[in-house]
């Protein structure tokens, strides 16, 4: 589907000479490619809420029965 905005896009580029043309293409391609990227990297946090709720809850529990040790950083 092109969109008014898509087709001032192109109207605007079909005056450039052909290396700005690849150019803009290759940075548009580079920007798309990186909200894909941030769409699943959202997705993906967004699934694991639930686990990581889970865990930090689990964490607590041990602190609270004395269970757990303060992390030595030295030893990582």
């Amino acid at each position: 589907m092109v969109t008014p905005a898509i087709e001032t896009i192109v109207k605007m580029l079909e005056y450039q000479p052909e290396e700005i043309q690849s150019q803009a293409v290759e940075h548009l391609q580079m920007w798309l490619a990186e909200l894909d990227d941030e769409a699943r990297w959202d997705e993906g946090f967004a699934r694991s809420q639930k686990g990581l709720y889970k865990t930090a809850q689990e964490a607590r529990k041990q602190i609270a029965e004395g269970k757990a040790e303060p992390m030595d950083f030295d030893r990582l």
